[in-house]
């Protein structure tokens, strides 16, 4: 049985800890990956009464995690509270004598993940891809709207200063990153940090927000089942997720190297999806905020969009990435850079214009 069991999973500890912290955990527990990489490993956990998933860190990870898990744990229970669309939390461990590094259980949900291209025969009418695009846009509304005191995450983060703070950390991350001089990363950064627009209320803020991590239903493209990945979230400025879900959205009129360039944007880039303009629309209409200042935000999610892939540049330069598809990472960087200035440079706001 324990030769079948993934990396990460001390298999009698953890079934011992199902047995006594999971409804209907008792063994025996097959275990399988559904995906890892540089974020929070996800396992599949299946019992003759139950499936579950299992959250831990990344294999060798050598940063103080126990926040880290109970802190997602914490917000997806804030998310049960609210009957938020989002898996519910089942049980926290936190004692690395289990599992080497704290791990925590939710249900497991069934649906549709889409990752770089529409799956064959999902949403294959307009109307369909209409609901999708209005259903991902009022999930944000919907989450935008939860008072974060009632479901206990009134001090989940400090959201003074929040578009500050990420404008800086970006920039520290490139100032890490950086593997050739990028005259255009400098220009983004000085007109980002020139134009930081006043913040409407602070709202729960998922970080990560955008149609890769939402899971949607088998039968109704329509329906959101969950929304997942929440280790970014925090208390912020709404427009921010906003702004980083467009900035993974693609549309039809894109040129090819700007879809090449981003996650997923292929995926939206059909007729019948909403375009950019519509998915902002229907934001500031749904949710009463004013979105005049979304090139901002918009700008912001490719600035920081082309730092984490500089990132994975610099770790392929180094030798560091396993697998293929990693060589055109460094030109992604810069078709990402070029993009950013241009929503940039036609913004209403003259400072993002680079003008002030």
């Amino acid at each position: 049985m324990q030769n079948a069991v993934p990396a990460g999973i001390h298999y009698e500890n953890v079934s011992r800890f199902f047995a006594e912290n999971v409804p209907g955990g008792e063994g025996p527990l097959t275990f399988s990956l559904i995906s890892g990489g540089r974020s929070n490993l996800t396992y599949k956990v299946e019992a003759a009464s139950g499936v579950w998933v299992l959250r831990r860190p990344p294999l060798g990870h050598v940063l103080p995690t126990a926040h880290d898990m109970a802190r997602e744990y914490r917000v997806l229970s804030g998310m049960a509270r609210a009957n938020f669309p989002a898996p519910r939390p089942v049980a926290l461990c936190e004692d690395p004598a289990v599992n080497d590094y704290p791990f925590y259980v939710m249900d497991y949900r069934e649906g549709v993940i889409i990752a770089e291209e529409l799956p064959d025969g999902y949403a294959p009418t307009l109307e369909e891809r209409r609901a999708l695009s209005k259903a991902l846009v009022a999930t944000l509304v919907d989450l935008h709207a939860i008072d974060y005191n009632v479901v206990g995450l009134g001090d989940f983060g400090r959201p003074e200063g929040y578009i500050e703070r990420q404008v800086r950390r970006w920039s520290e991350q490139w100032a890490r990153s950086e593997t050739r001089p990028l005259p255009g990363i400098q220009e983004l950064i000085r007109r980002l940090k020139n134009s930081i627009p006043e913040s409407p209320p602070p709202t729960i803020v998922h970080g990560d927000y955008r149609l890769g991590n939402m899971m949607l239903a088998n039968d109704n493209p329509g329906r959101v089942v969950a929304v997942l990945d929440w280790e970014m979230a925090t208390l912020g400025d709404p427009l921010s997720d906003l702004g980083y879900t467009l900035g993974y959205w693609g549309e039809t009129a894109d040129p090819p190297q700007y879809i090449a360039a981003r996650a997923t944007a292929a995926a939206t880039a059909h007729p019948g999806f909403l375009t950019r303009t519509e998915l902002v629309a229907e934001y500031g209409r749904l949710s009463g905020r004013d979105v005049s200042a979304i090139e901002f935000y918009e700008v912001l999610a490719y600035y920081k969009l082309a730092v984490i892939v500089e990132g994975i540049h610099a770790r392929y330069l180094a030798g560091e990435t396993v697998g293929e598809g990693f060589e055109g990472y460094g030109g992604r960087c810069e078709l990402l850079v070029e993009a950013a200035l241009e929503i940039a440079d036609r913004a209403a706001d003259a400072r993002l214009r680079g003008h002030g």
